[in-house]
């Protein structure tokens, strides 16, 4: 196999803080079934969205460091807090091809709305670093961005109740201000919540457009491969590990959350002591 053969079949670095990043993984696996993946989740450092940007910054440099190990061709930052918190800082030290999961979304609500009032519900930090904001007045001062922190959202995805009274009862809370405002386009900024996308959906009304970034950053990736050319032109060799799960902690709780939305069957997670690197 010559350089460019390995560099086409090398994995996708995909890592977040947790285990909701693996709603992007999914959508990598569904949209990019050639690519091979190396997940990391930071399950002993998690949640990322009450942690300072410097805090989060020196954990994605860390997980990076990581990804590198497992000669991976790209990295997508499947969080929306460590991507407000390290993108630029990444960027600016590493060669690789970087995806964030906030610009993709960013993007599909610029062209959504009808309006111009968009919401983003996600996390503290997220909320707090105003990224979606900044980014979307950037491409046009006239549109109205109102953000709304949800933080007992992850909790209750990561308790499995997707589809329970007590989810719509505390999505009602939370979502009632938007629904005041009118927004038109909801961006749901945390990687968590496209696994309760009904029940914000059925608060929200038939009229909200709901942006799922697991969805467009999957979009997204496919094109900067193209354009580096880099994708992978042919599914890897049977018995080819087309999928590696490692985790800062608690793999066998990674593995069973990980096998209840990914359906193609994760057969193990590894441990690695992320403060080696």
């Amino acid at each position: 196999m010559d350089e460019k053969e390995l560099l086409h079949n090398a994995p996708i670095g995909v890592f977040d803080s947790g285990v909701g990043g693996l709603t992007v993984a999914r959508e990598i696996m569904r949209q990019l079934p050639n690519e091979r993946i190396v997940y990391f989740g930071d399950t002993a450092r998690v949640p990322y969205g009450s942690k300072s940007h410097e805090t989060i910054t020196r954990y994605s440099r860390q997980i990076v460091r990581f990804l590198r190990t497992q000669d991976v061709k790209a990295i997508v930052i499947a969080c929306n807090s460590a991507s407000a918190a390290a993108l630029e800082t990444l960027e600016e030290e590493i060669e690789l091809p970087i995806i964030d999961v906030v610009r993709p979304g960013a993007r599909t609500a610029l062209s959504a709305t009808k309006n111009g009032k968009i919401g983003v519900i996600a996390t503290e930090a997220t909320i707090n670093s105003g990224i979606y904001k900044r980014y979307i007045e950037e491409h046009n001062k006239t549109f109205s961005v109102v953000g709304k922190a949800c933080p007992l959202f992850v909790p209750l995805v990561e308790e499995g109740l997707w589809e329970d009274p007590v989810t719509d009862e505390i999505a009602g809370r939370y979502l009632s201000e938007l629904i005041d405002i009118g927004i038109d386009t909801l961006i749901l900024g945390c990687t968590h919540y496209p696994l309760i996308r009904s029940a914000i959906g059925r608060i929200m009304g038939e009229e909200v457009r709901l942006v799922n970034p697991a969805y467009e950053t999957a979009r997204a990736l496919k094109k900067l491969l193209e354009k580096k050319g880099l994708e992978s032109e042919k599914r890897p060799a049977l018995g080819t590990e087309l999928y590696r799960f490692f985790v800062s902690d608690s793999a066998d709780k990674f593995q069973k959350f990980a096998n209840s939305i990914i359906p193609y069957g994760i057969l193990s997670a590894k441990a690695v002591n992320i403060e080696d690197y």
